[in-house]
């Protein structure tokens, strides 16, 4: 499926297309309560993710697992892998592929767009989660909804009711201050997103301290609804106790069937 970025002025220069990958999706075994995008990291795709996604006891959500395009990526010297966005190095310091993101983030919101806009008696609550490079995408699309725009300024309209990152970083940081803070509307929304950061002190692709300053950018922005979660010891993959937590938070933030609330 191919996606441009979403639209840009008149008289800009042409935006690239890209060419997502095959999306795999894992249906709700029970009432279907909530749908999640959830985004692989880099040179990943949406099958593996798709595969331990469907053994979690979160029955009332169905997932949504796409895969990013093939690009060549600077980090790799111009190598081509699956990619949601171009950089040459992992970290919240990097420069921000903004026309990239904005793509991805774009697709993540276009698969979500085409969800029941209600069942019969709720909503159905939709969020968008990753590891790594799928996690900084999740939290790029937390701060396109929290602004209500994408980077280029194309209006952002999807409801985003969860966001989790593990082991990834916060894109486009430095500039991400005067952007919500400057806007009302936008701190209001930031404020009352649920964002759920999961990072292995042990990581040693996106290290520990990538993670702890994204968050803490997160929430100095005003994402005060935000949890960070560490594991000693944990590298750049994931665990059963990290998942657990996953599935706990999930539960909780969106109400799910068997909430304790």
């Amino acid at each position: 499926m191919s996606f441009g970025s979403p639209n840009v002025g008149s008289g800009s220069r042409t935006a690239r297309t890209f060419e997502f990958g095959r999306t795999h999706v894992v249906k709700p075994k029970g009432k279907h309560q909530a749908t999640i995008v959830w985004l692989h990291g880099l040179g990943d795709n949406g099958s593996s993710w798709s595969q331990l996604l469907e053994t979690l006891p979160l029955p009332n959500i169905k997932w949504i697992c796409p895969t990013a395009p093939t690009r060549p990526v600077a980090l790799f010297g111009g190598f081509p892998c699956t990619a949601w966005f171009d950089v040459n190095e992992l970290s919240e310091d990097a420069p921000d592929d903004v026309e990239g993101l904005d793509a991805s983030a774009a697709h993540a919101a276009n698969l979500l767009s085409t969800e029941p806009a209600d069942s019969r008696f709720l909503p159905i609550k939709l969020g968008i989660g990753g590891f790594s490079m799928g996690a900084a995408t999740a939290l790029y699309s937390a701060t396109c909804s929290a602004q209500g725009k994408y980077g280029n300024g194309s209006p952002y309209q999807v409801n985003l009711s969860a966001i989790v990152g593990l082991s990834g970083w916060l894109p486009c940081s430095r500039s991400l201050r005067n952007k919500i803070e400057g806007s009302h509307e936008a701190a209001r929304h930031a404020a009352s997103l649920p964002i759920l950061l999961c990072h292995g002190k042990g990581d040693d692709v996106v290290v520990y301290k990538h993670g702890e300053k994204s968050a803490q950018a997160l929430s100095s922005t005003g994402f005060r609804n935000l949890t960070f979660k560490t594991y000693d010891g944990l590298g750049h993959y994931t665990i059963p106790e990290e998942m657990d937590e996953v599935c706990n938070w999930l539960t909780a933030s969106l109400g799910l069937e068997g909430s304790p609330s």
